[in-house]
């Protein structure tokens, strides 16, 4: 736990909670609320500081693999993209079109909407859903195996938790297509991370995101 304390971690924790922040401040301003602006970005950089902290004062001990990885393997990139075009096409055709109906605020209207909750799909969700559990679970546990499970089953109960909180219940059948979809996006993000590092999984996002400008 010590390691949370050092300069060194604090000091990447705090620019990379700053970068996450001002990221994602044009979703924050999309609710047209002033005090409701600051105080979700207070919130957020808050949040991202403790979370980038798990991820810089653990992950690379001990998982022995860098947070950003400069030296991806081409084929890696190949095989996110085609992995990313293959997911975003099945959302697109198999499960978003039901869930416009459900949940329309999570779907984008416009292109300067659909920026700002890119921005902040790319800038928050890899960190809180891969990240920082990954490297919190490795500094428990000490075995690399271990943490991704507990990163794909986190991202289960997170999924899960979201579901249990709309006003109607799911069908069980789409609740199967998404418990399948969910273990799917965890494992790859979780693989992508390992072997690629951060920025690969970031480009994973941004290409399941793009589906959305066929709507328009």
């Amino acid at each position: 736990m010590r390691r949370l304390a050092q300069p060194s971690v604090l000091k990447s924790a705090g620019v990379a909670a700053l970068l996450t922040s001002i990221i994602c401040y044009p979703r924050f301003a999309q609710w047209q609320n002033d005090y409701a602006i600051w105080y979700a970005e207070a919130v957020m950089f808050l949040g991202s500081l403790v979370l980038w902290a798990f991820v810089f004062a653990w992950h690379t001990e001990h998982s022995g693999r860098p947070v950003f990885n400069h030296c991806v393997d081409w084929r890696l990139w190949v095989a996110a993209t085609a992995a990313g075009v293959l997911v975003a096409t099945v959302l697109h055709v198999f499960l978003d079109p039901t869930f416009k109906l459900r949940t329309p605020a999570d779907y984008p209207t416009s292109v300067e909407e659909w920026l700002a909750k890119t921005a902040f799909a790319v800038a928050f969700y890899p960190l809180f859903l891969t990240f920082a559990p990954f490297a919190w679970a490795a500094r428990l546990s000490h075995r690399v195996w271990i943490a991704a499970v507990f990163t794909v089953l986190f991202g289960v109960f997170v999924m899960t938790m979201k579901i249990q909180s709309a006003p109607t219940p799911l069908p069980p059948g789409v609740f199967l297509q998404l418990l399948a979809l969910r273990l799917v996006l965890g494992t790859c993000s979780v693989y992508f991370y390992l072997r690629g590092g951060a920025g690969l999984v970031w480009w994973w996002v941004l290409l399941l995101q793009l589906r959305h400008l066929l709507d328009f």
